[in-house]
């Protein structure tokens, strides 16, 4: 079921179905599916105002080498939702599948997140975004207890894929936010 090369990264554990971010605030118990949905609506207008707040030039650029430029937040902020659809139709439509994670340094690093055409990110956000929506539209009630397996121990329902992918993108809004102060701020 799990491969030994996922099970032995060291990768990090999903949160739980009762979730709360100490940084950004998301309670995942208190989202509604309709709130997430609308979330996901207004995600890609969100991202592309936040991109544009970034003075071009620095765009690319990481303020420390650990955490990602606003280029790589938007590929990934991208790519979960693209992930969480195939996810959600595949445990809409599966008995508890196995998804793989996501490996996100990976792909920031294999698929040249940060040399990545933004306009176009940003294009195919709105459209993975459209994605989402649709296959959320395709649930039905007993639909959000099904559940989806990553890691051994890790089962979470498509309610809590719905929820994650909002936080992704939630925080990864204030990431960028805090990327362009960090990057725009004089020194002290």
């Amino acid at each position: 079921m799990f491969s030994e090369e996922i099970v032995g990264r060291n990768l990090p554990t999903w949160v739980g179905e009762d979730h709360v971010c100490g940084s950004c605030h998301l309670t995942y118990g208190q989202l509604s599916i309709d709130d997430a949905v609308q979330a996901i609506r207004l995600l890609p207008a969100q991202l592309r105002a936040a991109v544009d707040a970034v003075p071009a030039g620095i765009r690319r650029q990481r303020p420390v080498p650990s955490t990602w430029s606003v280029a790589e937040y938007a590929c990934h902020i991208r790519d979960v939702l693209i992930s969480t659809t195939v996810r959600l139709h595949r445990g809409r439509t599966e008995n508890a599948p196995s998804v793989d994670p996501m490996f996100n340094d990976l792909r920031a690093e294999l698929f040249g997140y940060n040399q990545a055409d933004l306009a176009a990110v940003l294009q195919e956000t709105a459209a993975a975004a459209a994605g989402l929506r649709e296959e959320v539209r395709r649930m039905t009630g007993p639909d959000w207890e099904r559940v989806v397996l990553r890691q051994p121990g890790e089962q979470r329902t498509n309610r809590w894929l719905v929820r994650q992918a909002t936080h992704e993108g939630v925080h990864h809004l204030a990431d960028i936010a805090a990327v362009r102060a960090s990057l725009t701020q004089p020194p002290p």
